[in-house]
């Protein structure tokens, strides 16, 4: 065994003949190192052979349970995250047991606002360290039947509808106004460059059979605003931070259909937001 262990690079200890005798007649707790290579040696030597990997994982916890207990015997949360659950040729191990009683999906029916994807609002490590202090204030048994009605969807603004429960009014403002003013930006640039594009986008607007019928009453009204019409049709690049703000979201409906976010804060706009044009964007294929 020695003589296999001391032949390969790859593995962690260089087991003198002693070292194995002792650690195989139980003579003493061997170096985590030798029990690690004596049983990956093994693994390979067995017809068929087996998983070194899984065989050591498998080890590791046996040999942790001789200093640390019961506790040791099970496997940390890195060991779960990189080794799974464990579980041979399909059958059940403890691992795998608490594992299924553990997951919230055993116990109860999981709200489907929380289990659709979306941008968390604090970090795991933030999760966590909330949820240890809860734990120490309020205890265990109430803090784990707190999460299980929160997963039910008893949540923080689930009466109104809130997704996931938490709803920015300050954000959704921040983010409506950056959707204007890129559209406002993109208006701009397209005016510059298409001269005939404003009335276009009126008589395409006007022809828009699928336009929401409130939006539809809102457009006739301030059409008859004489006033605001007169503005709206000297729009132009030059003269877009002379007229009123009334007059500018008029062209933005005018040649915006929608604006809407795809992508998160902190990205750039022309990433963040996806426009529908009443009148689409020229090709530049040449």
């Amino acid at each position: 065994m020695s003589t296999l262990i001391r032949a390969r690079e790859d593995l962690l200890s260089h087991a003198s003949h002693e070292s194995v005798r002792a650690a195989i007649n139980g003579l003493r707790i061997p170096r985590w190192e030798t029990v690690h290579d004596i049983v990956t040696v093994l693994a390979g030597s067995c017809s068929p052979p087996r998983d070194a990997e899984a065989e050591t994982a498998r080890f590791l916890l046996l040999r942790r349970s001789i200093g640390e207990g019961e506790s040791g015997a099970r496997k940390s949360f890195q060991e779960l995250l990189h080794g799974g659950w464990g579980g041979e040729d399909g059958r059940w191990n403890p691992e795998l047991v608490m594992g299924a009683m553990l997951n919230p999906f055993s116990a109860i029916e999981i709200h489907p606002s929380l289990a659709a994807p979306h941008d968390p609002i604090v970090s795991e490590d933030e999760w966590i360290q909330l949820m240890v202090r809860q734990i120490e204030e309020q205890g265990t048994e109430h803090t784990l039947r707190v999460l299980l009605h929160m997963l039910k969807g008893d949540y923080v603004g689930a009466d109104e509808g809130a997704p996931y429960g938490y709803s920015n009014p300050d954000r959704e403002a921040l983010e409506a106004y950056a959707a204007f003013r890129y559209g406002c930006q993109e208006t701009l640039r397209r005016l510059r460059n298409e001269p005939n594009l404003l009335a276009e986008s009126i008589r395409a607007m006007r022809a828009d059979e699928t336009m929401d019928r409130d939006d539809r009453a809102e457009m006739l009204e301030n059409e008859s605003d004489l006033s605001l019409m007169r503005e709206v049709m000297i729009v132009a690049p030059d003269t877009w931070e002379e007229v009123s703000e009334e007059a500018q979201h008029m062209v933005f409906g005018y040649l915006i259909k929608q604006i809407s976010p795809v992508g998160p804060f902190g990205r750039p706009d022309a990433e963040r937001f996806h426009i529908i044009w009443r009148i689409p964007e020229p090709s530049t294929d040449s």
